[in-house]
């Protein structure tokens, strides 16, 4: 026996959240339906245990769901039934962590429950991107192929996280010996030089006037500004945590120039591939587009796009409704996408746009990239050389100060 935590609906559609004892999510689903209630959520108490815990000792990684998602799709080609091939990943897990997840994932599918929606008890583990491929795969019958997908995606992601990483390690450790530098100036050296230029009298530039203040402030309240410091970071922090928030920071995102047209195109190729590929196998347009609104990863255009679904809800052609999200869907693409409805082959043309607009990521993040290295150089020098020159600005009118 196991225990569910569940949340329902009763007959005056108040909401009940309790819990309840059954052998499987099926019987317990089943006794939900015989108290009256409508059942909205059901979770095994054990999972939800599972995941509290689950970034402790032994937490699971990129790689390990990387495999596990690789593997799975592997036995399910071969022919294997999925709650077999769920069962053989069990007992070949060698993590903890991993054994208990897959494990939970095994009893949830055994029980009656789809692959989608026990992912879905993961978060953590599964992001929402990950659960809608696996839905679609499991709406088209072609879930294999999708763990496929998913692989070669979580791989191309990180390869591509990888190597920005890399290329601006070196920019980083510039920006912070710069950071490092200037405080280390406005603590230590401005001080005694301010000491000095007030011995001579006279009135300073302005420049060197802003930093001599500088130096005062960070000198006389050094422990308010980093306990400002401190609380602007978990603010901020708590603040992107909640929905309104996140969508604000992704709303801001999408206006900064380079990187906001980056996001667009890396959630516009998530789009269009997951779209083709529901398209291509028999998915029903409505339902393809429910499911592939929520690979694209970013709330703000996800919200863009419902209003464009609504569109062809309501009789209109695919390309009338992406005209309503011009963030994600350029005039160019709407046409071709257009162009492909009246020839009936609209789930083709969604996979070749996916493609020609990732090598256009690749080749876009590549130039991001190259120059964030210059940028931080021109940043540090800009900063250093603004204190140097502030300080050499009095000694060049040492006349004008001593009298």
């Amino acid at each position: 026996m196991a225990i569910f935590e569940y949340t329902a609906t009763d007959k005056n559609g108040a909401t009940v959240a309790d819990t309840i004892t059954a052998v499987g999510r099926k019987d317990a689903i089943a006794a939900i339906f015989a108290r009256g209630l409508q059942p909205l959520e059901v979770k095994e108490q054990a999972a939800v245990r599972t995941q509290r815990n689950l970034f402790g000792g032994g937490r699971l990684s990129g790689k390990d769901v990387e495999m596990f998602t690789r593997q799975l799709g592997s036995l399910l080609a071969s022919g294997m039934s999925l709650s077999k091939a769920l069962k053989l990943l069990c007992n070949e897990a060698s993590k903890p962590a991993a054994k208990e997840v897959w494990t939970q994932i095994y009893q949830h599918v055994s029980n009656g429950m789809s692959l989608a929606d026990s992912l879905r008890q993961w978060p953590k583990v599964f992001s929402t991107v990950y659960v809608a491929m696996v839905q679609a795969g499991e709406t088209g019958g072609f879930i294999e192929l999708v763990l496929s997908q998913i692989a070669e995606f979580r791989e191309r992601e990180q390869d591509l996280r990888s190597r920005v990483q890399a290329a601006l390690v070196y920019p980083v450790i510039l920006l912070l010996l710069a950071v490092l530098i200037t405080v280390f100036l406005l603590v230590y050296f401005i001080p005694r030089f301010s000491s000095i230029f007030s011995d001579f009298g006279g009135s300073l530039p302005p420049l060197t006037q802003w930093i001599v203040g500088a130096s005062a402030v960070l000198m006389d309240y050094w422990l308010i500004i980093a306990a400002v410091i401190v609380g602007g970071t978990i603010g901020i922090k708590s603040f992107i945590a909640r929905p309104q928030g996140q969508e604000f920071i992704e709303k801001w995102i999408l206006k900064v120039p380079i990187i906001g047209s980056l996001t667009a195109r890396f959630a516009f190729v998530r789009f269009t591939r997951m779209l083709g590929t529901l398209i291509n196998s028999g998915v029903p347009l409505i339902m393809a587009l429910q499911v592939a609104k929520e690979a694209i990863g970013n709330q703000r255009l996800s919200s863009t796009v419902e209003g464009g679904i609504e569109k062809v809800r309501h009789g209109g052609t695919l390309s009338l409704g992406l005209r309503q999200c011009p963030e994600l869907f350029s005039g160019t693409n709407v046409e071709m996408i257009a162009i492909a409805e009246e020839s009936s082959r609209l789930g083709e043309e969604l996979t070749r746009l996916a493609e020609v607009n990732e090598k256009e990521l690749d080749r876009n993040l590549k130039t991001a990239v190259s120059f964030a290295e210059p940028l931080m150089l021109f940043l540090m020098a800009a900063l250093v050389g603004t204190i140097v020159v502030g300080m050499l600005l009095p000694i060049f009118n040492l006349q004008d100060l001593i009298h």
